[in-house]
């Protein structure tokens, strides 16, 4: 397994689309997940176990709601952010969800829907890392199709009364607070539920062959009450949770990019070394030439797409349905890009020693999660046409 620094998959001199500033922040992200997170992650995956001790360092880092203002965010571009996202992914993809969850789908529903009061006691310790937190929409018959949800929240005097169930949760047993959608007789609402209300429980999913060093877990909400004060006031109807996606799908297609260079790395390095017939590397054979040069043709492709979209969205243009398009190419490309790596490793491709066959299973979920591809695929298709075809 390569121990050296990361030195970047760079084919097409991207590097000379980055500030001083842009590539600072990069490096500081890639020196601490070469040596913090690399040393550690392999035993996370085979134990099922979240790098826990890395929480605080990571909010100290400044990587928990990295691009937005206020409360202690770095307030950072969000070409900044996404360049976070691609080199915590580069270690693992249980580690990026941790920080695009905190981020986009916990901060930044306080922070755009929420009372001052919400924000006040929420952003800080979410922020630093003191706190963590959860997203719950999805339930065990809804996730392609948010709107059918079952969850409810029964107004009573000043106080709300939830009942239903979320699942495929990340952080939810680990979370103090969860982001929880429900609806009402005024229609779809946010949630602000604490860790420890009563009727509020949360379980582990065991058994996963992905996503193992990340914490996946259902919640379960039985006449739990909740005060108004804990209702999201701005959070009107499935759009707003539909946003909150909106900003998580941007740092995924960031993040992709970085488990698809640590395979192209490393099977680039595999197949320099490797050496077969007439002691020869196999990287000087065509068959390995070709598989190689589609990789880095296809990094680069989405590199350019993710940094387009990272501008337009600094400008305040990019479009949801802009995001799709960066979320489902980038996934299906690291996915590709993953496949042709552990083929060109033969039957080491399949050992942990080399990152490949956890970075292809955890890309399994990424593609499925935040929008499947088909989803996406809708998306764009009415984009195009101006015809929806979600039925």
């Amino acid at each position: 397994m390569p121990t050296t620094s990361f030195r970047g998959v760079d084919y097409l001199l991207i590097e000379t689309l980055f500030s001083e500033d842009e590539r600072l922040i990069r490096q500081t992200a890639r020196q601490f997940v070469d040596e913090r997170v690399l040393p550690v992650i392999r035993d996370c995956y085979r134990d099922a176990r979240f790098p826990q001790d890395l929480i605080p360092e990571m909010g100290r880092l400044g990587f928990y709601g990295a691009n937005l203002e206020g409360y202690g965010c770095a307030g950072l571009s969000n070409v900044e952010y996404g360049l976070i996202m691609q080199e915590l992914e580069r270690g693992d993809s249980g580690l990026r969800s941790f920080v695009s969850v905190q981020g986009a789908l916990v901060m930044y529903p306080i922070l755009t829907f929420g009372s001052d009061a919400q924000k006040e006691r929420w952003l800080p310790r979410l922020q630093s890392g003191e706190a963590v937190g959860c997203f719950g929409l999805t339930e065990p018959d809804f996730g392609s199709n948010p709107a059918g949800m079952r969850t409810t929240a029964r107004r009573q005097g000043d106080t709300w009364i939830l009942n239903g169930e979320k699942t495929w949760i990340t952080n939810g047993t680990a979370a103090d607070v969860a982001v929880v959608w429900a609806r009402t007789d005024e229609g779809i609402a946010g949630f602000l539920v604490e860790r420890g209300t009563p009727g509020f429980t949360t379980s582990d999913i065991h058994g996963k062959w992905s996503m193992r060093a990340s914490v996946t877990s259902s919640l379960s909400f039985a006449d739990c009450r909740i005060s108004e004060a804990d209702r999201l006031p701005a959070a009107k109807g499935l759009k707003a949770a539909l946003a909150c996606l909106t900003q998580a799908r941007f740092g995924i297609a960031w993040g992709a990019l970085g488990a698809a260079m640590d395979c192209y790395e490393t099977a680039r390095q595999y197949t320099v070394l490797r050496k077969q017939f007439d002691d020869r590397p196999i990287a000087s054979h065509q068959l390995v030439q070709e598989k190689l040069a589609c990789m880095i043709t296809e990094i680069t492709k989405g590199q350019l797409l993710a940094i387009h979209g990272g501008r337009l969205k600094d400008q305040g243009t990019l479009e949801p349905a802009h995001v799709s398009m960066l979320k489902r190419n980038n996934v299906a490309m690291a996915l590709d890009v993953a496949r042709l790596s552990r083929d060109l490793l033969g039957a080491n491709g399949i050992t942990d020693e080399y990152p490949i066959m956890r970075h292809l299973c955890n890309l399994e979920t990424v593609k499925t999660y935040e929008g499947t591809d088909h989803i996406h695929a809708l998306v764009i298709g009415e984009r195009v046409t101006g015809i929806p075809a979600y039925r």
